[in-house]
Order: C-alpha cells, then sequence, then structure tokens
C-alpha cells in the first residue's frame, strides 16, 4: 500500500475502517520515514530523530499502518520511565489505538491493541514478555532504545523479551553512549578504521529539523563567578567558574553553583526568570523548568522562585503517578515555573517549555542533549528556547556541539577524560525508582560549598560565542535577557552581533578604574578544557625533564623553584595561565647564559 495518502489518524471503529486518508499531514522526515519503511519492510528499523522532532507520531503511524494491513497482531511499547508509559498511551488514544499503562501481568483485554512497559520491567521478568511476543504477532517499540545499553541485564532482558518479535521499532533521539555497550537489535557496521558504528535507517539531525523549523533554536546564557569551598582535607579554596583549572576543581566549582546557600543560583533563576517574561510577551503560554541534582536542591529552588518572583513553582520530584500527574497539569497549563529532579529531562512532552535553567552537575553529553530536548519543540515558527547554564568548559562545549550527528561506537579505547561520563548508566534505572535522594556519586569529591555569586558570562549560539561579562541586573546584561523570544534564526545572531558592538563600544567609553570585569568579547576568551590542562601539565613536566637532565637537578626541586618563581599551587592542581607562566620561566631558564 502506498503511503502518499497516510494518516497518524485512526477511525473510532479501528480496525474496522481503514486509517488512511482520514486526517492531517505528515512532516516531510515522518512520511519519508514511513516510505522507507514500506518500501523494504525490515524486521527491525532504527530511526534516529532529534528531540522534538516528532517520534511518537511516527512510530504510531507506522504501527497503524502494520496493525490495518495485518502484519502485526498486537504492540508492546517500551519507554525509558513510568510518566513516559503514560505518555505513549495518551497520544495512541488519541488516534485510536489503545494501550495498557498499567499492564503486570496474565492475559490482556481484547479491549486493548497493546501495552506500554519500561525497560525496568521488562527487567524484572523477560519471559513474560516473551510468551506475549511469540503468542502473537507483535511490533514492539523500543523508546530512547539507548537504555536498552545502560546495563548488561537490561540489554539481556529486551533480547531474551523480544527477539521472536514480529517486527521491531527502535527510537532514539541521542544515538550515542560513553560506554562500548552494544544495544540489542541495532546493527553495528566496521568503518575503515575497523572500528564499529551503530548504522540507523533514518536519520533527522537537529541541524535538519532547524532548517524545516521542526525545533527551535536555542540560545545559551552562561555565568561565570567566584566560587570558595571547603575540601574534605580542610582547604579552603577559591576560584572563579569558567577559568581553567583541574577535573576535580571544575566539578567542585560547579556544584559549589549550584549550592543553594550561595548567591549564584539566586542571580541565575532572576535572570531566568527576566528572560522568560520577554519570552512570554510574544508566547504567553511560555513556561520555563529548572532541572536540578536531587530533591534537597530542587525543594530549595522551588522556595528561592517563590521568594524572587511571588509565583509558586510546580515541583517533580519522582516518577511516581502523582509527579507524572503534575507533569501533566503543567503542560496543561499556563504557569510560569516547575523544577524537576533530573528524571524530568528525557522524553517529556511539554511543548510550551522555553526557557531551562541546567542546574545539576550531570556531565554526560546524552543527559545534556535529552535536557535541551526538553526545550526545542516548536509549536510554531520563529520560537526560540533559551537555556541557562554555568560556564563549565564540558557544557559550553555540548552546547556548540548542539548540531553534531553522532553514532554509537564500539571498539573504541577507554580514555581517561571519559570518567566523567560514568554516572550515565544509573541515571533511568534512579529515575524508575521511588524517589530521587542524593546519592553517592559525589562521595569521592566530598567539600562544603562556602560562598558564590555569579556573572553574566557569554552567550552561545549557532556554534558562535557572544557578549562580554557583565555584573547580574546591569544594563549589559538585560540586552542579552531582552532578546525578542520571536525571531527567526538570523535574526538571533544579527541582533547578538548588535548587543556585542553596543557592549563593546560601550566598554571603551568607560573610565579604566570602573572596568572591574573582564572586558573582552566571549570568542577572545577561549575556555579552556580539561584536556587542553592536561596538555599543559604535560608540556611542563617534559621541559622540567629536559632541565633536570641539564642541571642534574631533582624534578621536584625544579618544580618547586617555578612554584616560588611564578606563584600557585602544586602542578596538579595549577590552572592554565599558572601552567603558562611556568613553561615560560623554565624556557626562559633554558635561554640565559650560563
Amino acid at each position: 500500500m502506498s503511503t502518499a495518502t497516510a494518516s497518524h489518524h485512526l477511525s473510532p471503529a479501528f480496525p474496522g475502517r481503514a486509517p488512511w486518508g482520514t486526517a492531517g499531514k505528515l512532516r516531510a522526515w515522518q512520511q519519508g520515514a514511513l516510505d522507507k519503511y514500506v518500501e523494504t519492510q525490515p524486521r527491525d528499523f532504527l530511526a534516529v530523530a532529534t528531540p522534538g522532532a516528532g517520534k511518537t507520531t511516527f512510530a504510531l503511524t507506522l504501527a497503524s499502518y502494520l496493525l490495518h494491513n495485518h502484519l502485526v497482531q498486537q504492540i508492546t511499547v517500551v519507554a525509558p520511565t513510568e510518566h513516559l508509559k503514560k505518555q505513549w498511551a495518551e497520544a495512541a488514544a488519541r488516534i485510536g489505538i489503545r494501550l495498557d499503562p498499567a499492564y503486570s501481568s496474565g492475559p490482556l483485554s481484547r479491549d486493548y491493541h497493546g501495552i506500554v512497559v519500561t525497560y525496568a520491567g521488562v527487567g524484572v521478568n523477560p519471559m513474560l514478555h516473551r510468551n506475549r511476543t511469540e503468542g502473537r504477532k507483535t511490533l514492539v517499540i523500543m523508546d530512547e532504545i539507548h537504555h536498552a545499553g545502560d546495563s548488561k541485564s537490561w540489554g539481556e532482558a529486551c533480547f531474551e523479551a523480544f527477539e521472536p518479535a514480529t517486527r521491531r521499532l527502535a527510537l532514539t533521539g541521542t544515538p550515542f553512549r560513553s560506554d562500548t555497550n552494544p544495544i540489542p537489535f541495532v546493527t553495528y557496521d566496521a568503518g575503515g578504521d575497523g572500528i564499529r558504528k551503530s548504522v540507523a535507517d533514518y536519520t533527522y539531525g537537529y541541524g535538519h529539523a532547524l532548517s524545516d523549523h521542526v525545533v527551535r533554536p536555542v540560545i545559551f546564557l552562561s555565568y561565570s563567578g567566584n566560587m570558595r569551598w571547603r575540601t574534605k582535607a580542610g582547604d579552603e579554596i577559591e576560584a572563579r567558574l569558567g577559568e581553567p583549572m583541574t577535573k576535580d576543581a571544575i566539578a567542585q566549582a560547579w556544584r559549589t553553583a549550584l549550592a543553594p546557600q550561595g548567591e549564584w543560583m539566586p542571580n541565575v533563576l532572576r535572570a531566568a526568570d527576566r528572560r522568560l517574561t520577554e519570552v512570554r510577551k510574544a508566547i504567553p503560554d511560555a513556561g520555563g523548568l529548572v532541572i536540578a541534582s536531587d530533591q534537597t536542591a530542587a525543594r530549595a529552588y522551588a522556595k528561592m522562585i517563590r521568594e524572587l518572583t511571588g509565583h509558586k513553582a510546580t515541583l517533580v520530584l519522582s516518577d511516581e503517578a502523582e509527579a507524572s500527574q503534575r507533569i501533566s497539569d503543567f503542560a496543561a497549563g499556563d504557569d510560569r515555573w516547575m523544577v524537576a529532579v533530573r528524571m524530568v529531562s528525557e522524553g517529556v512532552d511539554v511543548p510550551r517549555l522555553a526557557v531551562g535553567v541546567y542546574a545539576t552537575s550531570i556531565s554526560t553529553p546524552l543527559f545534556f542533549a535529552q535536557a535541551v530536548g526538553r526545550f526545542v519543540r516548536a509549536r510554531k515558527r520563529g520560537e526560540t528556547a533559551s537555556v541557562f547554564l554555568p560556564s563549565v568548559p564540558m557544557l559550553l562545549g555540548f552546547a556548540n556541539e548542539m548540531e553534531l550527528q553522532r553514532d554509537h561506537v564500539l571498539d573504541r579505547p577507554k580514555r581517561e577524560s571519559e570518567g566523567l561520563f560514568d554516572e550515565e548508566d544509573a541515571l533511568v534505572a534512579q529515575a524508575n525508582q521511588a524517589k530521587d535522594e542524593p546519592d553517592g556519586e559525589q562521595e569521592g569529591l566530598s567539600f562544603e560549598a562556602l560562598e558564590s555569586d555569579a556573572v553574566f558570562d557569554r552567550v552561545l549560539y549557532n556554534s558562535m560565542e557572544f557578549g562580554m561579562q557583565a555584573h547580574p541586573g546591569s544594563e549589559e546584561e538585560e540586552e542579552y535577557l531582552g532578546i525578542p523570544g520571536l525571531l527567526e534564526p538570523d535574526q538571533v545572531q544579527m541582533l547578538l552581533q548588535k548587543r556585542q558592538h553596543r557592549q563593546i563600544q560601550r566598554s571603551k567609553g568607560k573610565p579604566a578604574e570602573e572596568a572591574d570585569l573582564l572586558e573582552l568579547p566571549a570568542d577572545k576568551r577561549p575556555v579552556v578544557t580539561h584536556q587542553e590542562l592536561r596538555e599543559l601539565r604535560k608540556e611542563l613536566n617534559g621541559l622540567v625533564g629536559a632541565w633536570h637532565h641539564r642541571t642534574g637537578q631533582p624534578h621536584g626541586t625544579i618544580h618547586n623553584e617555578l612554584r616560588r618563581a611564578c606563584g600557585g599551587p602544586l602542578t596538579a592542581q595549577a590552572t592554565a595561565g599558572q601552567l603558562k607562566a611556568r613553561i615560560a620561566k623554565i624556557q626562559e631558564w633554558a635561554v640565559r647564559p650560563g
């Protein structure tokens, strides 16, 4: 059957009457993916589409086609979280497919066409689902399929449960993981370098979706500031967020910024609310979401929002039924703010979300992409999304790579830096627990946050950086918070360039003594990554080794002399600027007369 007139709507009497040609038009990518599927009739199909592009509509359209043509008799949808089970069932019901989101065991009522379960649920009883799958011709839809690789047990359970399926449709918006666990039912091909990568049957990336006006362009606003904390050894450390430092120091400075007792979070929440007010001039029901690391922080942020804005925030703390209802109520209403523990970042469909605050210390590219995905779903042309971030090199790197297409890579050696991604495996398991209490992921970095402040740092947009540093509440900050909420992508870029130019001109007219912040445009203030810092330490250690061979002095003595001459802590804790100063100093020694 041709899909030229395919509709994703089914008649109420389905499957008694044909579902085709009765309602609205599919997006071009959805129609293209459906055409490819109908033409090839594969048993397994992997569709990669950016968050907000409409994967659910595509999957349900395909399900209606397979049911109508008697290619399958029942459907099983596997989702990452309890809330998404409900969301899938509601979306299917709107087009006449009845899925049971509360199924646990036994025969399914004849009123239903299938069930919705979680990956964790499949993991608990894979044989139950295998028996169901063997009993009738089954389409299995695996939403955010990368979670089937979250643990060996989940992957094995999915394979055991759904290996007999007649058809399997795998969906993901982020087809990459930081580990090398293979994902069931995904094809991997070796390239010229011998490294296997996942192969999608149809791909629709953020860049394509942006040019098609299917998703919103994202403006990232990052904030720096001075952080002070006490280590578990009792040492007090002060550092500026965004300045080059070691991996552990970045993590501790980041967590200090997010600590509710400091000034960083209130200032950033105030700025985000000011941005939301501007966006609501063009999008009256626009909402904001703060993504917190744990329940304690989430409660504190909700209280801050009430105090700062006079408006109560919707608080979502777990993946239980009550939390799911709160999300649904917020999605249907026009309240300004929702505060949620990290579980809400993936797949939750609240199209009116337009402003976000990334107030979690989770550092995986997968989580970041899914979190940003909550804000990009476009409802009408010209809508923009705004996400507020701490000035952390890794996050700014993710923000600048929004349009990169990734695949899941196997066979690669584990690099030292990948330790930053280790927490990814636990995220969805925690989302399916009854509560999100603070966990043990930070125990190795035990510390006490003492104080923090905030400084507007830069705007990132379309892989470019704009703006000079500015104090919260200043006219300079307001220039960026006040960008209209309804703009074409090229207009956003033009406005950012104009505002930066105005800031630079204003800065030139200031007396030198008033320049208490670093008054350089963002593109002249590169953020140094952990890898770049490691290269500087490597270069310094190489020069120290050469000086040792030349002079016979012990390495420790040379390092101590460099510290005495240049100042600063041990090499392992030194910033990029301090390392560069020591490199310059030892090079100076090398060329001075004997």
